[in-house]
């Protein structure tokens, strides 16, 4: 439901001749140089100075089944004499990949895998007019994705390892909320044991029309992520336009990692924005 409501809104918007963009700060701006990441989603990206070798994906699979599935036996003798039935139905996903990136100095190798489960309880009816014929109600939802950022031996520097999660429990939360739905805002961390990079997503609601004025998205939609260090931001990842923004301060060891990252996030096939 969330997904159709999310593509009316997009369809609506391009029609009104939309231009969805992330909003970065002028401060950061300021002191930041953007650069465009050609082949992003693709399986080979560059920038700037920075280029992957192909994309090596493994079998990128969707299969159903997680546990014990529930039959609703009991609930199900009550509920058939209203036409009702209930069921349970369980989504899993996963995929890896790996691949190398070198800013034409240094390389590093990127091992990833994500891992994606929904279970979801379905209500179904025999007359298909009724409102519950159909009917979902997510009751859990557990997506990671994990990466091993590993340096040659020739670097002075430490493995990177990343990790984004995106988890829902509607029992462990105890959310009445029939119509809760997947949010796609993940978020985690990057860490080598010593320093930390803190990944937050970003999403926009508001965006500007082509006829100057702004348009307004029934829900915000994920579009980008901020990386930070307790010093401050270090770099944004825009999804929408497919650009990454370096602080200029940065040292090359230090541009490389946020290069490792954002081409991993971007690289992603069980996760994608869509963009």
């Amino acid at each position: 439901m969330k997904n159709a409501v999310l593509l009316f809104s997009g369809i609506c918007l391009m029609g009104c001749g939309t231009s969805m963009k992330l909003a970065v700060p002028d401060k950061f701006k300021e002191q930041a140089t953007m650069q465009h990441v050609t082949g992003a989603r693709g399986n080979r990206m560059s920038f700037a100075n920075f280029t992957t070798s192909k994309i090596k994906r493994g079998v990128h699979v969707s299969y159903p089944g997680w546990g014990p599935v529930h039959g609703f036996f009991w609930e199900n003798l009550l509920l058939n004499q209203a036409g009702i039935s209930k069921s349970e139905t369980v989504e899993n996903e996963k995929a890896k990949f790996r691949y190398a990136i070198t800013d034409g100095r240094n390389t590093v190798e990127i091992f990833a895998h994500e891992r994606q489960m929904t279970r979801k309880h379905e209500y179904e009816t025999t007359d298909n007019r009724n409102i519950l014929s159909g009917f979902e109600v997510l009751q859990e939802h557990r997506y990671i994705f994990s990466a091993l950022i590993s340096v040659d031996t020739t670097q002075e520097s430490k493995n990177w390892e990343l990790v984004m999660t995106n988890i829902y429990d509607r029992k462990e939360q105890n959310d009445k909320n029939p119509f809760a739905f997947i949010k796609q805002e993940d978020e985690g961390m990057a860490t080598n044991g010593i320093d930390t990079i803190h990944i937050k997503p970003l999403s926009i609601k508001k965006t500007e029309l082509s006829n100057g004025k702004t348009g307004q998205l029934l829900f915000k939609m994920m579009s980008g992520y901020e990386l930070s260090t307790r010093d401050g931001v270090i770099a944004i990842i825009d999804l929408i336009d497919r650009n990454v923004w370096f602080y200029n301060e940065l040292s090359p060891a230090e541009k490389l990692n946020v290069s490792a990252i954002t081409t991993a996030l971007f690289a992603r096939k069980v996760h994608d924005t869509k963009w």
